[in-house]
């Protein structure tokens, strides 16, 4: 694993609050018991999370910061035996963009930080940065899951990020340069690899955007009680086949 300076990254509002975990309520809720009773907490995470949301799992929520919000918590981190794992799916973007900035990440020195979520087609992608004259659109997705050591994505079917995928096709042929970076959101991972038994599609859209020179990278990431941190790079595992040749992308790349 190739290690960055841990230094872009985002701090949580602290003291963040210990709770045991019940139950899921739906996709963005959860019943969560906090100083002897249940209460909502809000999950900002649409993905299963299955394997780190159990029964009685210790989780550490942050208080809500906007005044008169239904729910008084957010979980943001899931506590297991070697570590803690952020389940915010939100975080990422602004790890990325802390490092982006400040030009912390591997491989991405020199290259100019232009706006958040720049037109793509009729979605956005997350960044726009620049290196010379050249723009290059900047989308990252957030990892939970770990399996053997192999980071996976998605953790359940998503045709939204398909979508993302057919529009940074779109950009390349445009002539923009285009990355699809995972932040991998625990530091146990030792490589990433596209979640194929869960969500085929994804995993065969992925394949289409690096033969049309997409680049992909994934970046372990350091997790404390503190806040989370891009850490290191880690390799990507994917058909020969299906690796870009001679890309030259602002992001970092997989040893």
């Amino acid at each position: 694993m190739r290690r960055a300076r841990p230094t872009a990254g985002v701090r949580f509002l602290p003291p963040l609050v210990i709770g045991r975990f019940v139950r899921r309520l739906n996709r963005f809720a959860a019943l969560v018991r906090v100083g002897g009773r249940e209460e909502a907490v809000h999950v900002r995470n649409s993905g299963r999370l299955r394997e780190l949301l159990t029964p009685g799992r210790t989780v550490l929520l942050e208080s809500a910061r906007r005044v008169g919000r239904r729910t008084r918590f957010t979980v943001a981190l899931v506590r297991l035996a070697r570590g803690y794992v952020s389940v915010d799916a939100h975080l990422p973007n602004a790890v990325v963009e802390a490092a982006l900035r400040e030009g912390g990440v591997p491989g991405c020195r020199g290259a100019r930080f232009l706006r958040r979520e720049p037109a793509m087609g009729r979605k956005r992608a997350d960044f726009l940065v620049a290196r010379g004259e050249q723009r290059c659109l900047v989308e990252v997705k957030s990892v939970t899951l770990v399996e053997d050591g192999v980071a996976l994505f998605p953790d359940a079917p998503t045709a939204r990020g398909r979508a993302h995928l057919t529009h940074l096709i779109a950009a390349r042929q445009r002539g923009l340069e285009a990355v699809v970076l995972f932040v991998i959101q625990r530091s146990d991972a030792l490589a990433f690899a596209p979640n194929h038994r869960t969500d085929p599609l994804f995993a065969a859209a992925l394949r289409r955007a690096i033969r049309a020179g997409v680049c992909v990278h994934a970046m372990t990431c350091r997790v404390t009680r503190g806040g989370v941190w891009l850490d290191g790079s880690v390799p990507v595992q994917l058909p020969a086949r299906a690796r870009p040749v001679g890309n030259s992308c602002p992001v970092p790349e997989s040893s």
